[in-house]
């Protein structure tokens, strides 16, 4: 039996921001929509901050085991499973043998996992006028090294989709060299 492969999904804005005050500062639901398309299916690992910028009418989330890192012992939330490290949930999630796990935030259980990913699927978002977000975001993205992740995959492989948000983006997948 193989190992499941790891994979991180996000999506960000100019200067790499992925969230701002607790969440995010955007709205794209063709971001949304890949998301769930990406993720569907396998667990999920993301941190406790994460799992409290959800809305509540989507927690857990559907058709996907959900794995919180926390580090408080007596957390627990219906639906969701509690991790006390990103060793401990990898290993919850793998144990159900399944193709692919999906970390989807934040930033702190990013850092941990980037090193062992084999595909990054990044919606990157855009404005025409420049930087995206109206003010600084507070958290940002872990940088993609192109000596560890080769571009395999972008759509629209030149420019961007137009959001019904109004919002430009292109969806990235990046796989380890």
């Amino acid at each position: 039996m193989s190992r499941p492969r790891v994979g991180l999904v996000w999506a960000e804005a100019e200067g790499g921001v992925i969230g701002r005050a607790g969440g995010m500062p955007w709205h794209v639901p063709e971001d949304l929509a890949h998301f769930k398309a990406v993720t569907h299916g396998a667990p999920v690992i993301m941190g406790r901050s994460t799992w409290d910028s959800l809305p509540p009418r989507f927690t857990p989330l559907p058709g996907r085991a959900n794995i919180v890192v926390t580090r408080q012992h007596d957390w627990q939330a219906a639906g969701a499973e509690r991790a006390g490290s990103v060793d401990e949930a990898l290993e919850l999630a793998g144990a159900s043998a399944p193709d692919w796990i999906w970390v989807i935030g934040g930033a702190q259980i990013f850092a941990e996992v980037l090193g062992r990913a084999d595909r990054l699927e990044i919606t990157e978002l855009r404005h025409d006028e420049g930087a995206f977000a109206p003010a600084p975001g507070d958290v940002l993205a872990p940088l993609v090294d192109a000596t560890h992740f080769a571009l395999v995959a972008a759509d629209p492989s030149d420019g961007a989709h137009t959001s019904a948000s109004g919002i430009r983006y292109r969806f990235l997948r990046y796989d380890r060299v």
